[in-house]
């Protein structure tokens, strides 16, 4: 059997919360493993943060009020797409390669996450969404502008769940 549901939220802390109970209650309801549901509740609060924080298109003198978030149950994967409006992800983005280097000196890295320190309260986001989900994807739309981070994991199910895949 397969599930899936879209929502349009707009870019506000409160629709944070909105999507991980939605995303909770849709896994619950499915049968599916309370902590396969859990991990993919923190993954996807991860990416809906990120939207509403970096998601509005300041970059061209606009302003989204929105993201969306689409999950799909089919078969033994959940899949869930992050996307917004803003100003996605830097094709070419120059991190900082060391905490210990001089200050202002960077260095070229492909597009992937940059583990933050174990104490900053921010930066740790996709590098979460990467060790709790199994597939991660994370890119621009393209033409249009605006961020997508998606990523899938393989579902376990609870004894007798009444939607497992058969």
């Amino acid at each position: 059997m397969s599930i899936w549901w879209s929502l349009h939220l707009r870019r506000e802390a409160a629709s944070v919360p909105l999507a991980r109970r939605l995303l909770l209650g849709t896994m619950e309801t499915a049968g599916v493993d309370p902590d396969v549901s859990f991990d993919l509740s923190i993954a996807l609060s991860e990416a809906c943060a990120n939207a509403v924080e970096h998601g509005g298109d300041t970059a061209r003198g606009g302003f989204s009020e929105a993201y969306r978030v689409t999950a799909y149950l089919d078969g033994e994967t959940c899949r869930i797409e992050v996307a917004d409006s803003g100003p996605g992800f830097p094709s070419d983005p120059y991190v900082p390669s060391d905490p210990d280097l001089p200050s202002g000196r960077v260095t070229h890295t492909p597009l992937r996450p940059v583990p933050a320190r174990s104490d900053a309260e921010h930066g740790r986001g996709l590098c979460l969404i990467r060790e709790l989900a199994d597939h991660v994807q994370i890119g621009n739309k393209p033409g249009r502008g605006g961020a997508v981070v998606s990523f899938d994991k393989i579902l376990k199910w609870k004894k007798g769940a009444p939607l497992m895949a058969v």
